[in-house]
């Protein structure tokens, strides 16, 4: 851990790691887990050429500092693209391979503007749908370039570049708006404290692999499990995202086959192992090896980390292996985790939370189970109201500040961004804080977060959680079991207020009730939360925005709401909103 932080910058730590053990695997990318020819490697040697290879290339192509596109369906092909960058001193920014749909691709068009883009490194599988891409975009395919061929670049003549630990290594664009995406500048320094956090925070010894199926584009599956798998001094294993939402239990293969200690994932993929993964495609699995099973990235269930537990303890899996985390690109990705103990569960009074309060009750009462994320590694952490910067009150809830050297300078060519976000300042005068937007508090040294601060409804003078309201109807209405909702408010068309909008996505069978269900849904909203549901639609599966990590985007499913753009297979509206597809307003 110390060396790490040690290296003048992650291009020496790497080349630290290929000197000490040029033969070790450094990445595997696993098509099958239980195929051993599609199984694409890279050892640290052979990860260390590679970049020389692609960085010579790219130093003699571009200048210091320059933003390269990295668009990527193989991970080993990424990884040796993304070292290339910072072996040319460039910087990296991972994106998807374009999708299909035109908001995706819109989006990956507004990053290029934004980054300034000029040229674009891709794989040889990945090649064709890119340069479609970029012909439609951008009018050309040029700035496109295929990495893995092996002609790119000489290795041998490959030079250090003149960078430091404040090198801006890569942007992280984060899940804002289609058209101004947020670019998270995280500098080497950055990177090299917040992976040294990590382990420190959950005692890994150098014996640990990481691995996991999140996307090497998402802070998670980049700075969460493939950089800290090379740089600290074990082989990360990757899969594919589709192989696992295809076929769920591959993930827990690839952590038996490979003995994997390390891995992490939203609070929806282990909801999607618990409900569809079989007794028959767990045979033969151990999970008794598993350290560490993190959920993060979105709101963490204490339901979800039970019934993960349980589920899979018949095949070795610890209780205490299934635990939380808390981060954000921000802070480079990695904040807090609950470390080698369980994750914490405290119910606490639901009417106190709304008031800001964290009050806890009996495991019997009325109110919600919040799961603790463990206690911040290597930042400062002040509780604070958001309206006038004054320092909470132990036992009260407010936004999340942070401070450190895993936290970024600001946003891309964003000043009015990174001043809101990275200035924060307390009333008594503290300065330099990121503002997250996250709201939280710290219990018994536990860092509990209860929700963010934009997605917050306020409804009737109270401060609800719109992830609450779409579990709860998750899980009194199995109709809408394995799907996912948004709720969120919008304005009354007379101004006098918000009115609470749910959407949620069905399977619908040939015998499903709709309109008895939608009735159904509304009471449950008003008997569970005391409020009425202005409009409440049902769409079909897909249609609930959702980031690379699976995140709900309320704030987009919103826009879309307004805008008419939902087209629901059944819907109920009160009149006087000032907006909605057209739908039987009034019907259920």
């Amino acid at each position: 851990m110390d060396d790490l932080r040690r290296a003048a910058h992650l291009v020496e730590a790497l080349r630290a790691r290929a000197a000490a053990t040029p033969d070790r695997e450094a990445l595997l990318f696993v098509g099958d887990p239980d195929d051993d020819a599609s199984v694409r490697t890279l050892t640290y040697a052979g990860l260390d050429a590679e970049a020389r290879r692609i960085g010579s290339f790219l130093a003699a192509r571009c200048t210091p500092g320059e933003r390269i596109l990295l668009p990527f369906a193989s991970a080993t092909a990424f990884a040796a693209s993304f070292f290339g960058c910072l072996y040319a001193g460039a910087v990296a920014v991972p994106v998807p391979v374009p999708g299909q749909y035109r908001h995706q691709r819109q989006r990956l068009r507004s990053i290029v503007k934004n980054a300034g883009i000029r040229t674009v490194l891709t794989d040889t599988e990945s090649f064709p749908e890119v340069r479609d891409w970029a012909t439609e975009q951008l009018g050309t395919a040029d700035p496109v370039v295929v990495a893995d061929d092996r002609e790119l670049g000489d290795a041998d003549t490959w030079t250090v570049p003149e960078i430091d630990g404040g090198t801006v290594a890569l942007l992280q664009y984060t899940s804002g708006s289609t058209s101004e995406p947020k670019g998270v500048m995280v500098s080497h320094a950055n990177l090299q404290d917040n992976i040294a956090n990590l382990r420190g925070a959950f005692a890994l010894d150098p014996s640990t692999r990481y691995g996991g199926w999140i996307p090497v584009y998402h802070d998670m599956g980049l700075m969460g499990l493939l950089l800290p798998g090379i740089l600290l001094g074990n082989s990360a294993v990757l899969m594919s995202p589709t192989a696992f939402i295809r076929r769920p239990h591959q993930w827990l293969r690839l952590i038996h086959r490979y003995d994997i200690g390390f891995s992490a994932a939203p609070n929806f993929a282990y909801e999607l192992c618990v409900n569809r993964i079989t007794e028959a495609q767990t045979a033969g699995i151990d999970l008794s090896r598993w350290r560490f099973a993190c959920s993060g990235s979105e709101p963490v269930r204490a339901a979800t980390l039970r019934s993960f537990a349980e589920r899979f303890a018949g095949i070795g899996l610890r209780e205490d292996a299934v635990i939380a985390c808390y981060g954000l690109a921000e802070a480079t990705v990695f904040v807090s985790g609950t470390g080698p103990h369980r994750a914490p569960v405290t119910r606490v009074d639901t009417d106190q939370l709304e008031r800001h309060a964290f009050r806890p009750v009996g495991p019997d009462d009325p109110g919600r189970d919040l799961v603790g994320c463990g206690a911040v590694q290597g930042l400062d952490l002040r509780v604070v109201d958001p309206e006038n910067g004054r320092v909470r009150a132990p036992g009260e809830v407010g936004e999340l500040w942070l401070r450190g050297p895993s936290v970024s300078s600001g946003y891309w060519q964003n000043e009015v961004a990174t001043a809101a976000a990275f200035h924060g300042r307390t009333d008594d005068g503290e300065t330099g804080f990121l503002r997250t937007g996250d709201l939280g508090t710290v219990h018994d040294g536990e860092l509990y977060v209860t929700g963010r601060i934009k997605e917050t409804l306020v409804l009737r003078g109270r401060n609800l959680y719109p992830q609450d309201i779409e579990y709860e109807l998750r899980l009194q209405h199995p109709e809408l079991k394995g799907c996912v909702g948004a709720a969120f408010t919008v304005p009354l068309a007379d101004g006098s207020g918000e009115a609470l909008v749910v959407t949620h996505e069905i399977r619908v069978r040939r015998d499903t009730d709709l309109v008895a269900l939608t009735r159904g849904l509304r009471r449950t909203v008003s008997t569970e939360f005391g409020v009425h549901a202005a409009a409440l639609l049902l769409l079909r599966p897909g249609v609930v925005r959702r980031t690379t990590s699976g995140k709900i985007q309320r704030a987009a499913m919103r826009r879309l709401f307004l805008d008419g753009e939902l087209d629901p297979v059944h819907a109920f509206r009160d009149r006087d909103l000032p907006t909605g597809a057209e739908d039987e307003a009034g019907a259920a």
